[in-house]
C-alpha cells in the first residue's frame, strides 16, 4: 500500500489523527462524524446513534451505523470500534500521526481497531461497486469498547435493537475465533484499626493483616487454572485449551506516613471460560475467601464491581461453516473479551477476526498494523459477503 495513493491508508491516517481516548472521551464526535461522511460519500446510508443520555459523565457517546443493502434475506453485522487506550509515553513516532515503515503502519489505534474500520469500509465499497454481496451488511463503528462497550455496541444491539443474523467482531488475531472469555472484577477489603504511627501498639495495621492473607488469596489462581474450556487456546499458550484465571491487580492502603492504615484494598481480575456462568465462579471465590479469612483471622469482605459472561458459538453453526470456507485453521478462543458478548447475549451467532498479532504492541507504545493484514482482512470480509449462505 502507498500512503499517497491508497484510499484505505488515507482514511486510516485521518482516523489515527483523532485522539479518541477511551478514558477522556476526547474527539469521539469528530471521529464519528468523519466516518459517517466518508460512508455517505461512498454512497451508503449512515447514521449516528448517540448514547450520551445514558452516560454518567454526560459526554457524547456517538456510534456510527453504515448500511449496505443487497436485497438479501439476511444481514451480517461488522463490528468495529474507534476508541483507543491512552497513548502513554516512550513512543519512537508520534502516536497520533500515522507512520508507514517497512510494511507497517504505526500509531495509537492503528491496529486496535481503526485498521478494521478502514478495511471494512473499503470492502463494502468494492462489494457495492461490483454488486457481488449475497448478504446485507451493517457496519458498526462504536465507542467505549476499551471500557466494556455498554454505551457502544451494547447500546446499539440492546437499547436500539439494531441487530442482524450474525456478527463478525473485527478485533483480535487473524484466526477463526469462536469464543471469548468472560470477566469478573472486584475488590477485597481488609479491615484493621487506624491510629497514630507513633503509637502503633494502639492500632491494628491493615497492611500487616493483608499481606499474608492476600498471599493465600493469590493461590486461588491454582483452583481457577484447573478449569478448562472446550475451546482451544491460541498457539503459544501454557495450556492447549482456554483455562480459568485469577490475578490480583491493584493494592491500595494508607493516607499519610504518620497514620497507621485502618483499611487495605486489593482489586482483582478473574477470567471466565467462554462457556462459564459468572455466578458459579463468584460463588467459588466467596467460599475460598471465607475459608482463608478464618485461617488468617482477619476482617475482610468481598465486593464484586463488574461481571460479564463470555460467549461461545458452536462449531457446527452455519455461520462458522461460512467463515471457515474463507479462513482456514482450527477455531480458537480469546483469553480476553470483546464486544461479541453483547451480540451473543441476544442469540446472535458471533465470530471474531482481526489484524492483531502478539508483536503488534496493541495497548503498548509503538503500536502498529501490518499492511498485508489490512489487505487480508479486506479480502476476508469481501469473500464472506460474496459467498454467503443463508441459515
Amino acid at each position: 500500500m502507498d500512503l499517497n495513493s491508497s484510499w484505505e491508508l488515507k482514511f486510516l491516517s485521518k482516523l489515527v489523527s483523532f485522539e479518541t481516548d477511551s478514558q477522556k472521551k476526547t474527539n469521539y464526535l469528530e471521529c464519528a462524524e468523519f466516518i459517517k461522511r466518508e460512508a455517505e460519500d461512498a454512497g451508503f446510508a449512515a447514521r449516528i446513534h448517540d448514547a450520551q443520555r445514558f452516560a454518567e459523565d454526560g459526554k457524547p457517546r456517538p456510534n456510527v451505523v453504515v448500511d449496505m443493502e443487497a436485497g438479501a434475506k439476511q444481514t451480517l453485522l461488522l463490528v468495529t470500534h474507534y476508541d483507543v487506550v491512552p497513548a502513554g509515553a516512550g513512543w519512537r513516532r508520534p502516536p497520533f500521526t500515522l507512520t508507514i515503515e517497512n510494511g507497517k503502519a504505526y500509531g495509537r489505534g492503528a491496529n486496535d481497531d481503526k485498521a478494521a474500520i478502514a478495511a471494512c469500509l473499503s470492502a463494502l465499497r468494492d462489494l457495492r461497486r461490483l454488486a457481488e454481496s449475497r448478504v446485507n451488511v451493517r457496519l458498526f463503528a462504536t465507542c467505549d469498547e476499551e471500557v466494556g462497550g455498554d454505551l457502544g455496541a451494547g447500546f446499539l444491539v440492546g437499547r436500539m435493537r439494531i441487530r442482524g443474523n450474525a456478527a463478525l467482531i473485527i478485533d483480535g488475531s487473524p484466526r477463526v475465533i469462536t469464543g471469548a472469555s468472560g470477566v469478573v472484577h472486584g475488590k477485597i477489603i481488609i479491615k484493621g484499626k487506624q491510629g497514630h504511627a507513633g503509637y502503633p501498639h494502639k492500632a491494628k495495621n491493615a497492611i500487616t493483616y493483608a499481606l499474608p492473607f492476600l498471599q493465600e488469596m493469590e493461590k486461588f489462581h491454582k483452583i481457577r487454572e484447573k478449569k478448562r474450556s472446550i475451546l482451544k487456546a491460541a498457539p503459544g499458550s501454557p495450556h492447549p485449551n482456554i483455562w480459568g484465571r485469577f490475578t490480583l491487580t491493584m493494592l491500595r492502603a494508607g493516607e499519610k506516613e504518620n497514620i497507621v492504615p485502618g483499611e487495605c484494598e486489593a482489586r482483582f481480575d478473574l477470567r471466565l471460560l467462554p462457556e462459564e456462568d459468572p455466578s458459579t465462579a463468584i460463588h467459588e471465590l466467596k467460599e475460598y475467601l471465607a475459608k482463608t479469612k478464618l485461617r488468617n483471622k482477619v476482617d475482610a469482605h468481598l465486593e464484586i464491581t463488574h461481571a460479564s459472561r463470555g460467549y461461545l458459538t458452536p462449531l457446527d453453526s452455519q455461520f462458522v461453516k461460512n467463515f471457515r470456507k474463507v479462513v482456514a485453521g482450527e477455531p480458537i478462543g480469546m483469553l480476553g473479551g470483546n464486544d461479541g458478548r453483547h451480540f451473543a447475549a441476544h442469540g446472535i451467532p458471533t465470530i471474531s477476526f482481526g489484524t492483531g498479532r502478539p508483536e503488534c504492541n496493541i495497548h503498548g507504545k509503538n503500536e502498529f498494523v501490518y499492511l498485508e493484514d489490512m489487505e487480508l482482512l479486506k479480502h476476508v470480509i469481501y469473500n464472506i459477503c460474496a459467498n454467503w449462505e443463508d441459515f
